[in-house]
């Protein structure tokens, strides 16, 4: 968490970039500060308040979503990684891997619990998780996806997991984790849309500083996920996963 001059610095940047504050907060499931949740969020009945049937949240073809998952990295690595397509019954490897990484495509619930989208069916977000973010981050979302298929409201899912990692039962969390999500079909949010083409660094501590992150000169930017115990440091590419250009002009 920032303090004093920082916090006020931050929140006078938000309030001055509400547009891409809000963007970011769905693109990387992140918990914002009251400022900017504030910006986030919307009157009148929420678009998205409970699960939509389990069907419109699956991808009927396995092999679409194969390359979907795939389409998060350059081929010179998803070609070779594991790939994990959703089920009814949870997530099942599909593809088996050679070089460590995992490639898989994220539904709604990954982001924070308190997310106005939490719930939204139309969220497709293909990751490519290096060997170290596969042994351990990749493990939340994982066990999420199960309690969702449990039944879980998002308020025992929250609980749930605090639990696991109060008690150690979910691995800790990798040196040097990374993932790819470098694909033109990213759909994020509803006003996010597929965003941009970008890489995210996890850690386990605030490497805000030493990144020099969210410094306006800096085009490393920094969040904070307290439900996932990781700050995310992400940097936005000039390619996709295509070898197209990407723009790196943030909205």
């Amino acid at each position: 968490m920032l303090a004093g001059a920082e916090c006020a610095d931050w929140e006078d940047r938000m309030r001055k970039n509400q547009g891409k504050i809000i963007v970011l907060a769905f693109a990387l499931q992140i918990v914002l500060p009251d400022a900017g949740r504030q910006a986030v969020a919307q009157a009148g009945k929420p678009a998205y308040p409970t699960m939509a049937p389990l069907d419109q949240y699956l991808i009927p073809d396995e092999k679409s979503e194969i390359a979907l998952a795939r389409s998060a990295a350059p081929k010179s690595i998803s070609d070779g990684a594991e790939v994990m397509v959703l089920g009814r019954d949870g997530y099942e490897t599909a593809v088996k891997g050679t070089n460590g990484f995992l490639c898989i495509v994220e539904r709604s619930w990954a982001q924070g619990s308190d997310d106005a989208e939490y719930w939204n069916p139309k969220m497709r977000a293909p990751h490519c998780f290096n060997a170290q973010a596969a042994r351990s981050f990749a493990a939340i979302y994982l066990m999420k996806t199960r309690l969702v298929l449990a039944g879980k409201s998002r308020a025992e899912i929250a609980r749930e997991l605090a639990a696991a990692l109060d008690k150690k039962e979910l691995p800790a969390l990798e040196p040097g984790a990374l993932a790819y999500m470098l694909s033109k079909q990213l759909y994020l949010h509803d006003r996010a849309k597929n965003w941009h083409s970008h890489a995210m660094f996890f850690f386990a501590g605030d490497r805000t500083k030493s990144w020099a992150a969210d410094d306006p000169s800096s085009p490393v930017m920094v969040a904070n996920d307290p439900e996932e115990r990781v700050t995310i440091l992400f940097v936005l590419a000039d390619k996709w996963s295509d070898g197209t250009a990407a723009s790196t002009s943030m909205p």
